[in-house]
C-alpha cells in the first residue's frame, strides 16, 4: 500500500543520527540470534517479565529519536515509547545533558532544596491547570498515586475511594485495591474502603440512550446511588484514569467528567485524576483532564514526565494543600537533582518545539488513518484516540463486539517482526508513538499494522 503523507512540519529531528527513511530496517529475523541469547540468560534470574516481553523476547541495545536497535542490529519504528514514556523520544540531547550535568554535580539530597529544583517546582506552576499550586516528586507512579491516597484521607477526614471497572493505578496495596489486577499476591480481598464502578466506555455501554448512544446521566444516577447505598459515607475521593490506559486507551464521553465534577461537589468528594500515563503532552495537552476543562483536586503526573528518567508527581488544589504537611509526604529519590533535571528540560522541550500543538496534529493524521483502517477490515471493531495515545479494538463480530484475543497476539507478533515495536493488551492495540514522531514514520507504523491485520484475517477467519 501506497503511503500518503499530507505536507507537516515534523520537531528538529537533527540529533537523531537514525535515518528514517530506512525504518524499519531488518537484518535477522527477530527475535535474532543474539536477542534469544540476552533473553535466556537474563531471564534465566529476572522474573516477573510483562507480557509483551513473553509474547516478543527481542533485546534492545539503544535508541535514538522515535528509532529503537536491537542487539542483532535490526531497527524498529517505537510505536510503544517505552510504554508511554519517552514521549520526547529516546535520547533527547538537552535532556540526556540535563541528566549527566547533575550525575556529576549533585545526585541526591534527600529532600532539600537545590536551584533545579526551584526551577521545576516554578515551572510545573507555569504549565499546569492554575489551581495545582502544591507539589511533591517520587520515583514511581505507584508512590505518587498512594501520597494522592493519603492527601485525600488527611484533607477529608475520611477513608473509603471509588474508582472504575478497568482501572489501573499502580501494584502496591492501596493502589491495586483500586485497578482491576487482582491475585492471591494482593490479598483475597480490597483494601478496606474501596469501591469500583463501572465506567462509560462510549463502544461497550451499559446504559443507552433510546438512540443508541451512551447515557452518562445514567452512570452518574448509579453513582448516586451507589454512594448512598454501597458506601459508608466516608468517600474521600472519587480516583480515575482520565483515558485508561491498561484497559486499551478507552476515552470517556465529553460530557461526564464535567458530569462526574458536579456530583462529587455536591457530596464534598475530592477528585483524583491518575495522570501517570497521560501526562506532560501525550494527548495534546499538559494534562488530559485538560480536554474536558474539568477542575481536580489531585493529579498524578509520570511516564513522560522526566522522558524516561524515574520521576513521577503528585500535585494537588491550593485548598488542600496543607494536608500535604501531615503525611510524611518525602521519599528518599523524589525530587533529586537528576530527576528534577530531566524534568524541566522535557518541559521545556515540549515549549520550545511547540509539541502540544504538533501531538494533537499527529493524533488527528493518524486517527484519520486508522479510520481508514476500520473500514477495510471488519475485524477492527473501534479505534479511538488523542494526540499520541491510540487504541484499536480487534472482534470476531462487530454486531456482537465479541473480543478477538486470538487476533490481538498475531497482529502483535506479526508487526513487531515486521518492524514495529509496540504494546499488546488482549484483543486491543495499544499505541503511543513519542510526540516527535514524523507525519511519514506514523504513516507507514500504521501501514505494518494494517498489514498485520489483514494477514489476520487471512489466517484466522
Amino acid at each position: 500500500m501506497a503511503i500518503s503523507v499530507m505536507t507537516k512540519n515534523s520537531p528538529s529531528l537533527d540529533w537523531a543520527r537514525v535515518d528514517l527513511t530506512r525504518v524499519p530496517h531488518i537484518v535477522a529475523p527477530p527475535p535474532g540470534p543474539k536477542s534469544n541469547e540476552v533473553h535466556a540468560r537474563t531471564s534465566k534470574h529476572m522474573k516477573g517479565l510483562s507480557g509483551q516481553v513473553k509474547l516478543f523476547p527481542v533485546a534492545f541495545e539503544s535508541g535514538n529519536g522515535c528509532v529503537l536497535r536491537d542487539v542483532d542490529g535490526n531497527d524498529y519504528i517505537d510505536f510503544s515509547s517505552g510504554i508511554y514514556v519517552t514521549t520526547l523520544g529516546h535520547c533527547h540531547p538537552k535532556i540526556s545533558e540535563a541528566i549527566a550535568k547533575y550525575a556529576g554535580q549533585l545526585m541526591n539530597a534527600h529532600d532539600f532544596s537545590t536551584p533545579i529544583k526551584m526551577q521545576l517546582m516554578e515551572k510545573m506552576a507555569e504549565v499546569l491547570p492554575a489551581n495545582l499550586t502544591g507539589y511533591q516528586l517520587y520515583d514511581s507512579g505507584t508512590t505518587a498515586v498512594e501520597a494522592g491516597l493519603r492527601v485525600a484521607r488527611a484533607a477529608t477526614g475520611r477513608h473509603e475511594f471509588v474508582s472504575c471497572f478497568m482501572d489501573f493505578h499502580g501494584k502496591s496495596g492501596g493502589a491495586v485495591s483500586l485497578g482491576q489486577i487482582r491475585g492471591k499476591a494482593y490479598g483475597p480481598t480490597r483494601m478496606p474502603g474501596a469501591h469500583m464502578v463501572p465506567r462509560p466506555d462510549p463502544y461497550r455501554p451499559i446504559w443507552t440512550k433510546p438512540d443508541g448512544t451512551i447515557d452518562t446521566d445514567a452512570y452518574i444516577r448509579f453513582y448516586a446511588q451507589y454512594l448512598d447505598q454501597g458506601t459508608a459515607n466516608q468517600v474521600a475521593a472519587f480516583v480515575l484514569e482520565p483515558i485508561q490506559g491498561w484497559a486499551g486507551s478507552v476515552f470517556p464521553p465529553d460530557d461526564f467528567f464535567p458530569k462526574l465534577r458536579k456530583l462529587c461537589d455536591e457530596r464534598g468528594i475530592l477528585l483524583l485524576a491518575d495522570e501517570v500515563l497521560t501526562s506532560m503532552g501525550r494527548t495534546g495537552k499538559w494534562t488530559a483532564m485538560e480536554h474536558w476543562s474539568t477542575r481536580v483536586d489531585i493529579t498524578t503526573l509520570g511516564k513522560g514526565f522526566g522522558n524516561g528518567f524515574p520521576v513521577t508527581a503528585m500535585c494537588v488544589d491550593d485548598k488542600i494543600a496543607d494536608a500535604v504537611e501531615s503525611i510524611s509526604a518525602s521519599t528518599s529519590y523524589g525530587g533529586n537533582p537528576m530527576a528534577c533535571a530531566a524534568a524541566l528540560a522535557s518541559i521545556e522541550v515540549i515549549q520550545d518545539e511547540n509539541l502540544l500543538d504538533y501531538a494533537a496534529a499527529l493524533g488527528e493524521f493518524c486517527m484519520e488513518r486508522l479510520r481508514g483502517i476500520k473500514a477495510r477490515h471488519p475485524i477492527v471493531g473501534d479505534v479511538r484516540g488523542k494526540g499520541a495515545l491510540m487504541g484499536v479494538e480487534l472482534v470476531k463480530d462487530r454486531a456482537t463486539k465479541e473480543p478477538f484475543d486470538a487476533a490481538g497476539k498475531f497482529v502483535y507478533q506479526h508487526a513487531f517482526r515486521n518492524g514495529l515495536a509496540w504494546i499488546p493488551a488482549g484483543h486491543i492495540l495499544r499505541m503511543s508513538p513519542p510526540i516527535v514522531m514524523d507525519f511519514a514514520t506514523a504513516a507507514r507504523g500504521l501501514e505494518i499494522i494494517e498489514e498485520a491485520i489483514a494477514a489476520a484475517e487471512k489466517s484466522l477467519t
